[in-house]
């Protein structure tokens, strides 16, 4: 016979209650008068018990939900001819947050390149619902971030990196419980989350109970418990924390470093702040770059008058026929490069160890400013671009870098760089090799100067540009001839399409 178990009746000064523990679970035979679960109040904890021999059937109130008085609990088969195995049966009805699935959150694969991450920041804490696919976590390497989703809906467990912590490819990051509800999750949460010094909360504080010190940031040793055998109740630490309104809820995981002002040796403020890994690694290869490179620059400038004659002519027909693709200078100048690399494949090759490669393809890299830091995505195949595909994929290149969007594979490999420094004002620069490429190609700033022209001063819009390049597999005949062809075809766009 099915009879249901209900919580007891509460006294008028209770007006509801928590499910602390269940000590049984579906399909678990009970003895009459068994302990089967606690009802924790603001005042006690009440145990209901086992009303004959039988089995539990179906958990209607999990651990961490609250319960009125004299409502139903469970269902229960009684009688000594229940058996477990159909009572079993029944158990994928009970409350979904009460068996839910525990699985792992996992750092993503690196490539062979990537040896391993940071976890840059945490979007969710222990005890947080979370729906399938949503973001979660952040995974900084030395190219990009990467971001992790939730495997399906659910609730965020225990967190096992903490932020600016070192994780490997397919590293655990934390548990994650499956199909469990934010409500009837948090207690186990808290509870996982919780140093091991204070495990011993357990036995003195409820899951709701715990709940609420994690949430104060306080442990079982601040809070005077006033229940039955001196156990600590919600109204317990609520009291401790109108006590204290200095002790300030505390993360389950330290934030992301911070910059605190602090005093210098001279009593002057200052600002320490940690580097991020990604501008480590960009600060550790451009050093790699200066150490081992023979890098040298050549200079050059350029009449960009022509290609801005162009741009004005065409630039709102270009936009309509192209879908609102804007017509900018960078286009013209990743078909020059690529132009100039055909006629010099040293300047399009790398150096490996005793080796030189030379490519048959152009893949040129477009650095990209974000607020993490440079970051350089490839165009590959530049050669069989047009000027609307470049634009196209450098603004996109631009809206993910900004979002930090751009992924491994738009950051590996490149035969070339061309880094525009003119977009933030910059007159001359000498730009860094971008190992193992052998060289890279700045873009400055166009400004109006008086230059001579047939015997006649004429004010043009010039932009210097510079070649860095490596000369152990560049002569400077041939650096100097790849940066001449480059302002050939700039001042000449018409060599472009006629191919000369």
């Amino acid at each position: 016979m099915s009879i249901e178990i209900k919580a007891p009746t509460f006294p008028e000064s209770v007006a509801d209650g928590t499910v602390a523990t269940w000590y049984k679970q579906p399909g678990e035979a009970c003895a009459r008068d068994e302990h089967i679960v606690d009802i924790e109040t603001d005042k006690v904890v009440l145990e209901v018990v086992a009303p004959a021999d039988g089995v539990l059937e179906t958990v209607l109130k999990a651990e961490g939900d609250i319960v009125l008085s004299d409502e139903v609990l469970a269902t229960f088969v009684s009688g000594a001819a229940a058996a477990a195995a159909p009572a079993a049966e029944a158990a994928p009805a009970a409350a979904p947050a009460a068996a839910s699935e525990s699985v792992q959150i996992k750092a993503p694969t690196f490539p062979e390149s990537v040896a391993d991450g940071t976890v840059a920041a945490w979007h969710k804490q222990p005890g947080e619902a979370c729906s399938r696919d949503e973001h979660i976590v952040d995974i900084e390497t030395d190219k990009v971030v990467l971001e992790v989703v939730a495997p399906a809906d659910g609730v965020i467990g225990d967190i096992i990196k903490g932020e600016g912590e070192t994780v490997l490819s397919d590293e655990v990051l934390a548990n994650f419980l499956v199909g469990a509800s934010g409500a009837a999750a948090a207690p186990a949460a808290a509870a996982s989350a919780a140093a091991p010094a204070e495990a011993d909360e357990d036995g003195v504080a409820g899951p709701a109970a715990r709940k609420a010190l994690a949430e104060a940031g306080l442990s079982a040793a601040q809070v005077k418990g006033t229940g039955k055998g001196g156990r600590i109740t919600k109204e317990d630490v609520d009291a401790a924390v109108k006590a204290k309104p200095a002790a300030a809820p505390a993360p389950a995981k330290a934030a992301a470093p911070a910059a605190m002002p602090a005093l210098g040796a001279d009593g002057r403020i200052e600002k320490r702040v940690p580097m991020t890994r990604l501008r480590a690694t960009i600060a550790k290869r451009l050093v790699e770059a200066q150490q081992t490179a023979a890098m040298l620059t050549t200079y050059n400038e350029v009449n960009m008058g022509p290609v801005m004659e162009i741009r004005k002519k065409y630039k709102d027909q270009f936009m309509k026929t192209h879908n609102g693709t804007k017509l900018g200078f960078m286009s013209f100048f990743v078909k020059a490069a690529t132009e100039a690399l055909k006629r010099f494949p040293a300047v399009n090759a790398s150096i490996d160890g005793n080796d030189m490669v030379y490519h048959g393809y152009q893949d040129i890299g477009v650095a990209v400013s974000t607020d993490r830091g440079l970051m350089v995505p490839v165009l590959r195949n530049t050669e069989a671009m047009g000027l609307a595909d470049i634009e196209s994929t450098i603004m996109d290149f631009a809206l993910r870098g900004r979002d930090g969007k751009l992924g491994m594979d738009d950051m590996q490999g490149g035969t070339f760089t061309i880094t525009n420094g003119g977009t933030f004002g910059s007159l001359m620069s000498t730009p860094i090799i971008n190992p193992p490429q052998t060289a890279i190609l700045g873009m400055h700033k166009i400004q109006e100067r008086p230059m001579a022209v047939n015997g006649q001063v004429v004010i043009q819009p010039m932009m210097y540009l510079a070649l860095s390049y490596d000369h152990r597999m560049i002569d400077g005949k041939e650096a100097v001839q790849f940066l001449v062809t480059i302002k050939e075809l700039l001042e000449d766009p018409h060599r472009l399409l006629l191919d000369i």
